[in-house]
Parts: structure tokens; sequence; C-alpha cells
């Protein structure tokens, strides 16, 4: 499926979208990458998924941290979520280097939505992702964002 973003308000209306569709696995954590070149809005989608999910501090993206973990209001998302944790795997090489970040740890949990940008830097380090998300930036700032 692919979705037309002219906006960063349309962007963020569709991460809500997504997120509305969302049902967590009942064994492991759900994962789910974001790819695109650099400010193809990877980013500004998880900002928007946090949004949607309640998380009210601010929300950047992990590039030098390699790692961020919001708490999720329970009254308010309604998913079965307890944990969005956010992972730019930028910085990263090979299939073991989301060891240190205690992945496996993480994958086990079915409360925890996994949002990691550049999963082509961990390729073989990841399981099968529940949905893959690919951001294409265009000159006029609108964004064609594809789930596969």
């Amino acid at each position: 499926m692919e979705k037309e973003c002219r906006t960063l308000e349309d962007l963020y209306q569709e991460a809500a979208r997504f997120v509305s569709t969302l049902i967590p696995h009942e064994n492991a954590a759900t994962l789910i990458t974001l790819s695109g070149a650099l400010g193809a809005g990877k980013t500004a989608f998880t900002k928007a998924v946090a949004r949607s999910l309640g998380v009210e501090e601010r929300v950047t993206s992990p590039t030098f941290v390699l790692e961020k973990i919001y708490d999720l209001p329970a009254p308010r998302n309604g998913t079965g979520f307890a944990r969005l944790v956010h992972i730019d795997a930028y910085r990263l090489e090979g299939a073991t280097a989301l060891s240190p970040l205690g992945f496996d740890a993480l994958m086990r949990d079915p409360q925890n939505l996994i949002l990691i940008e550049w999963p082509e830097q961990v390729v073989g380090g990841l399981p099968e992702p529940a949905t893959r998300i690919s951001f294409v930036a265009r000159n006029d700032e609108s964004r064609t964002v594809t789930y596969a």
C-alpha cells in the first residue's frame, strides 16, 4: 500500500491512522522497520506515532544514543502496548550490533512496539518485521509512504 503525504500534518495523520491498525503480537514485540534517505520522514513519522500513543515528552532522533524507550500511558493509548522503543541503526553495522542494546529482551516482550530506523544497517540481526515502511521525500516536500 502506498500513501502520498503532501504536508507534515498529512504525515502525522497517516501515522495516527497506522497506529490505529496495530495489534500487539501474543508472544513477541511488534517490530516496524523504517527505511528511507536522510530527511525522508522516518523520525517525523515516529514522532507522530508517539504522539498518537499519548507520549507527551519531546521525541527526538536517537541517532547518537541509538535507542530511546517511552512508557505509554495505558488509559490513553488503548492499544495494548506499554512501551514505544525507537532505535536508530544508522551508526550500527552488522547482525550483532543490536545485542548491546538488549534487543533480544526487547523483542521478547509483547507489550513493546519497536520502530527501527535504518534496518538495512543490521541485516540479519532482525526478525521478520510486522510491517516494513519506506519513505521517499519529494522536491515539493511531500512524501510517499509505502507499506510492505
